[in-house]
């Protein structure tokens, strides 16, 4: 079956160039990504995800592109997942960089944009059967700054992460500041919970400000569940009752296993539940 992507609107094949050496994401990682759920042949969230993108792109300094709104792209994800043969639940990901041209300086703002749909096997948000083992990645600390909110190309102390995860046989790694403070999983947001109270670091500790972090603290509130924005050390997680991470793909991912700590999930079978009420088709 041949896969399609879209490349400012037009369809190529997937397996075609669509880019050059001198293209900006591949050399500076000059560029914005979002990452969004497709169920009920639905993109979900989209106008948060939209929300964020173009917050991005304004402290990036890119110039609006017309096509980036609503309307057009949850056109365009759809037509795209139709021609890809996906009937039923997918993953978008849209791809914001600056067009070619300059050095460090670029030559212009304006943008182009990218758009990747594939399939999901889960229909809907499924809560994982086997809690995941998580553990501290401390080999580098991420910066706290307006860049560190925003999900930009930049993805260099993820991957490392991600090394250190498959090395160590862990199913996820938790990300540090430079002050120590655990912020956020390699694609995820984290909450604890500690006697039926939520606790998530705030955005300005480092963490992205996740589609679904919103999402989880906006249902929480609406089912009288405490939510409280701090920052968070060790002694959280070890105190917590439980502790889940977040992200638009899959929803909530709840732990088992933090060190020598051992965790319910209650509270993510709940707050799973919720969600999959509030996803729209």
């Amino acid at each position: 079956m041949q896969i399609y992507l879209s490349h400012n609107g037009n369809f190529i094949l997937a397996d075609m160039p669509v880019v050059t050496a001198n293209n900006r994401s591949f050399r500076y990682g000059d560029a914005l990504f979002e990452t969004i759920r497709i169920t009920n042949y639905n993109p979900q969230f989209l106008k948060e995800h939209l929300m964020r993108l173009h917050a991005g792109m304004d402290i990036l300094k890119m110039e609006m592109n017309p096509l980036l709104n609503s309307t057009y792209l949850e056109h365009a994800i759809l037509e795209l997942a139709q021609k890809n043969n996906i009937t039923s639940d997918g993953r978008a990901r849209l791809t914001v960089y600056r067009n070619e041209g300059g050095f460090y300086a670029p030559s212009d703002n304006k943008v182009s944009f990218l758009i990747e749909v594939d399939s999901l096997d889960e229909i809907g948000y499924t809560l994982n059967s086997k809690g995941y083992t998580v553990d501290l990645f401390t080999e580098f600390k991420k910066a706290q700054n307006n860049l560190s909110s925003i999900k930009y190309a930049n993805s260099v102390i993820y991957v490392m992460a991600g090394i250190h995860k498959v090395q160590q046989q862990l199913d996820e790694c938790l990300l540090l500041n430079d002050k120590h403070h655990i912020i956020e999983g390699i694609s995820s947001n984290i909450f604890a919970v500690k006697n039926g109270v939520l606790y998530t670091p705030p955005v300005a500790d480092g963490c992205v400000n996740g589609v679904m972090r919103k999402k989880i603290i906006e249902i929480a509130q609406a089912n009288k569940i405490a939510v409280y924005e701090i920052s968070v050390m060790q002694n959280v997680l070890l105190g917590a009752d439980e502790l889940f991470l977040t992200n638009t793909i899959n929803g909530i991912r709840w732990v088992v296993a933090y060190k020598q700590k051992r965790y319910f999930n209650d509270t993510s079978k709940k707050l799973t539940e919720k969600l999959n009420e509030l996803i729209t088709g």
